[in-house]
């Protein structure tokens, strides 16, 4: 059997394809202002990619904020489930699954066959999120893939008090002013995610293995503030961007 996961995020749209329980192939796109044309892109260059058929595919599973916009999909699924089953999918001892994407960060608390114990989720606002960091590398001119080895190499974070982002960017702001290093704000800035972030997921009890997924997981610095403010060790994948997907299209084969 083929699948496909869709997973249409608000910064990035991915699909994955699963054959006969095992990954085959995966991509990402920016979604762009128009989810449903972004599912529909990012799906075909999967098949081209590997050079497969449309009517090849078996089942189509949707994912993501943008989930509802991809008509052509069998089934929709809740973002929660399909990071579930990706991470477990990708190693079944983790029993936590920390994942920031774009607009929203989720914990996610697994049992021992893979399945969602508990959850909580910040979907109210950008603080904490991909979006949050964009914003942040604007204010400070930095390219955003420069984050995270940047952050490595402050001696002495800066703080950043507020949780919002429009309050945090104008703290960033005066930092600027005041003459502080790029890299210890950049550190500052992760480290106040880390807080809210392992806030949010202390209400549930996260446990070791802890999995970080989503696109913010390639942000060492992010990664590092984690671990210092959880006291727990992080686990990545190479797959870390497209795990919602991977995990659409697990359920999508019937496999989770």
């Amino acid at each position: 059997m083929l699948t496909v996961g869709i997973d249409i995020g608000s910064i990035s749209a991915k699909a994955a394809a699963v054959r006969d329980g095992k990954l085959i192939g995966s991509t990402v796109i920016m979604t762009g202002y128009n989810a449903k044309n972004a599912g529909e892109t990012v799906f075909n260059d999967l098949l081209a990619e590997l050079a497969i058929p449309r009517n090849a595919v078996d089942r189509v599973v949707a994912t993501g904020y943008g989930r509802n916009s991809v008509d052509f999909a069998d089934r929709t699924i809740t973002e929660i489930t399909c990071h579930a089953a990706g991470a477990y999918f990708q190693d079944p001892t983790v029993r936590s699954v920390i994942d920031i994407g774009g607009q929203d960060s989720k914990a996610i608390a697994l049992d021992e066959t893979g399945r969602v114990r508990d959850f909580a989720m910040n979907d109210k606002c950008a603080a904490g999120t991909g979006r949050f960091l964009e914003v942040m590398a604007r204010a400070l001119e930095v390219d955003l893939d420069a984050f995270g080895d940047m952050s490595l190499l402050a001696d002495k974070p800066a703080a950043i008090s507020s949780l919002c982002t429009v309050f945090a960017e104008s703290e960033v702001i005066s930092l600027i002013a005041k003459g502080e290093s790029r890299e210890n704000i950049i550190a500052g800035i992760h480290e106040s995610i880390g807080a809210r972030v392992v806030a949010m997921a202390n209400r549930i009890g996260i446990s070791e293995p802890v999995m970080m997924t989503g696109g913010v997981a390639k942000n060492i610095g992010v990664v590092r503030a984690l671990e210092k403010k959880s006291g727990k060790s992080i686990r990545l994948s190479a797959y870390a961007q497209v795990n919602g997907a991977i995990g659409a299209a697990l359920i999508a084969a019937g496999n989770r």
